[in-house]
């Protein structure tokens, strides 16, 4: 399969059962401005791009919501253990996103999608989920060009004019993406690696 547009990512993802499974489940959970994030749709595509016939193992599943209403964490983790009822054996990770600027030091968010636009990487900055006939809608605030050329690169919230960028270069070093994908180029101030 080849991975080249929104359509293409989309497609993959609807043709995945596992993914379609995790994306119902959460749908369940009727929460408003949800979306699954991050690695659960850039490693899908990673995959593909690197011909894996096995998925890549996820360290946790990113779902995130936006409710300015509940902001205790500890509804965060009812939710998780709904999920784990739902669809066990699945590191389940939810984050009101109302509340996750306190923790990461920014400015309030405006919606799940402007979270997502402040994630770290480009390539990171992604999200899925269901509409109500269950069509796979992509959220890419940054686009798709990123990802879909293995290129991993900051957000402009992270960028190098940006004191964030330290942040960055330690989440790339921690990840240590090249590992397991190969083909990745990462870039780093003052070039790539």
């Amino acid at each position: 399969m080849v991975i080249k547009s929104e359509e293409d990512i989309v497609k993959a993802i609807k043709e995945d059962e596992w993914m379609m499974n995790l994306l119902k489940a959460v749908k369940k959970l009727d929460l408003p401005d949800w979306w699954i994030c991050a690695g659960f749709v850039r490693s899908k595509i990673w995959d593909i791009l690197h011909n894996f016939t096995v998925r890549t193992p996820l360290p946790d599943i990113d779902v995130i919501y936006f409710d300015p209403e509940q902001i205790n964490e500890l509804e965060e983790k009812k939710l998780e253990e709904k999920l784990l009822l739902l669809v066990p054996d699945i590191p389940w990770s939810v984050k009101n996103q109302a509340r996750m600027h306190i923790r990461n030091k920014m400015a309030p968010y405006s919606s799940s999608v402007d979270a997502i636009s402040k994630f770290t990487e480009t390539v990171t900055a992604l999200g899925v989920k269901l509409d109500e006939k269950d069509n796979v809608i992509l959220t890419a605030p940054w686009g798709i060009t990123d990802v879909v050329n293995l290129e991993v690169k900051p957000t402009p919230y992270y960028s190098e004019a940006n004191a964030r960028i330290n942040f960055y270069e330690h989440r790339i070093k921690k990840k240590n993406w090249k590992l397991t994908w190969d083909k990745v180029k990462i870039y780093l101030p003052g070039g790539s690696n």
